[in-house]
């Protein structure tokens, strides 16, 4: 995925936000922000291309763990 991303050092905001969220290891956000990732990574899940399809499903796994996980009201 990092082919994508433009360089951090362009000053493009993609990748400025790339390279900030590289060093994220915890968030806190709602859980209908959660859902929407979910949905919209999930088309990847059926990608001819066998490296975005395995991406998209740990990161759709892991959207999934947190929205079940979600406390009450969240």
């Amino acid at each position: 995925m990092a082919p994508l991303l433009p360089d951090p050092r362009s000053g493009h905001p993609a990748g400025r936000a790339a390279s900030q969220l590289l060093h994220l290891r915890e968030a806190t956000v709602p859980v209908p922000v959660l859902a929407a990732a979910a949905e919209l990574i999930a088309p990847q899940l059926k990608s001819e291309d066998p490296a975005a399809r395995e991406a998209a499903a740990a990161v759709h796994a892991l959207l999934t763990a947190a929205i079940e996980n979600a406390a009450p009201g969240r």
